[in-house]
């Protein structure tokens, strides 16, 4: 909720139990200000709409910015609940987030890239594959994101698809990334990206950003959760998942609304035969019957709890559209999933914005 505020003073914040602190600048939000000190805070769409940046305020007074009621209720607020893409401190604060470490934050670099390949892996999906310079390393954890910078300050935001040890490029060079891009009609980019973009097209980037990625010092079976191009960011942690050996047992949900939404199937079921650890079930919602689909349907996220109605001993990484990350989040924290062991990407669309609107 907005309110009028004089101009804020820096303030220090601490978040427990990790004792990791930072100062904020005046008028500065707490999330960027973490960013800016290397303090690994939980955040996704840094706008106040996906809710993954949502921690609890301990001690201190917070003035938040606009921000969508299904990212954080009036009563949530009221129970102490902040966002810290959107909250600026107006005192010392000190906040509890499990999620915060000692060691995940990495740099957030402006850079160059260049368009090295474009494929088009379904009717509406582009693979763009990015090659950056190579003089100037560009670090991330598996499943972080990265942002397109615009013109008229316009930015966007895509999943990195590949683990940083996997070169994206086709003359496998390093330094190249890999974006799963859904054109949405009318969108200012990806109508773009699937009219006019072409190889050798020279694009600017920001990042990495995101706390969406792959916590190692768990031994807990995984549920991979991706709707649509949410797959993304999970093709990249399970990329990290074969790169190191791991050996706990993955699933991977896979939910589309016809079979050509799953669109790097094929991918998958290669995986499968090289990491005997990782099971896969697609699920698909709205076959036709000349699609002559045979496996799951309905609803991907609910495929899970058919499989695993207790998900006590779990850990679940769900990326994909709003309404399947906070369906999810909700069913899952039902059946026994400690509510910090789910790690979620929401893909928060800009018609997704327009239609939610934002609480003033």
């Amino acid at each position: 909720m907005t309110r009028s505020a004089t101009r804020a003073p820096g303030f220090h914040i601490t978040v427990q139990p990790s004792g990791r602190a930072f100062t904020t600048e005046a008028d500065e939000t707490i999330l960027a200000a973490g960013i800016r000190a290397g303090v690994g805070l939980p955040y996704g769409c840094q706008d106040g709409a996906c809710g993954s940046c949502k921690c609890k305020k301990l001690e201190g007074i917070v003035v938040h910015g606009a921000h969508q009621s299904k990212a954080l209720s009036d009563e949530e607020e009221a129970q102490g609940w902040v966002l810290t893409c959107c909250a600026v401190a107006h005192s010392d604060v000190l906040l509890e987030s499990r999620q915060v470490t000692r060691e995940d934050a990495l740099p957030i670099k402006k850079m160059p890239s260049r368009v090295s390949a474009m494929e088009k892996l379904s009717p509406d999906v582009m693979r763009l594959q990015l090659q950056l310079p190579a003089s100037e390393p560009f670090n991330y954890h598996a499943g972080q994101y990265v942002e397109f910078l615009l013109r008229d300050g316009v930015r966007r935001s895509y999943s990195i698809a590949n683990a940083p040890h996997t070169p994206a490029a086709p003359d496998g060079k390093p330094g190249a990334l890999e974006l799963h891009i859904r054109h949405m009609p009318g969108g200012q980019f990806t109508d773009h990206v699937f009219a006019a973009m072409k190889e050798r097209d020279i694009l600017r980037i920001e990042g990495p950003y995101g706390s969406f990625y792959l916590r190692e010092d768990s031994s807990k079976p995984i549920v991979l959760l991706a709707a649509g191009t949410g797959f993304a960011p999970v093709k990249a942690l399970i990329e990290q998942l074969q790169f190191t050996g791991s050996t706990r047992p993955v699933t991977l949900y896979w939910g589309g609304r016809r079979p050509a939404d799953l669109y790097l199937d094929a991918w998958v079921r290669a995986k499968l035969a090289e990491m005997p650890n990782l099971r896969y079930v697609p699920v698909v919602s709205n076959a036709l019957p000349e699609d002559s689909w045979l496996g799951r349907t309905g609803f991907v996220h609910l495929a899970v709890l058919q499989d695993l109605p207790d998900l006590s001993g779990y850990q679940v990484y769900a990326s994909g559209a709003p309404i399947v990350v906070d369906s999810a989040h909700a069913a899952y924290t039902r059946a026994g999933l400690p509510p910090d062991e789910f790690y979620a990407d929401a893909f928060i669309t800009e018609a997704d914005k327009a239609r939610d609107g934002a609480t003033i």
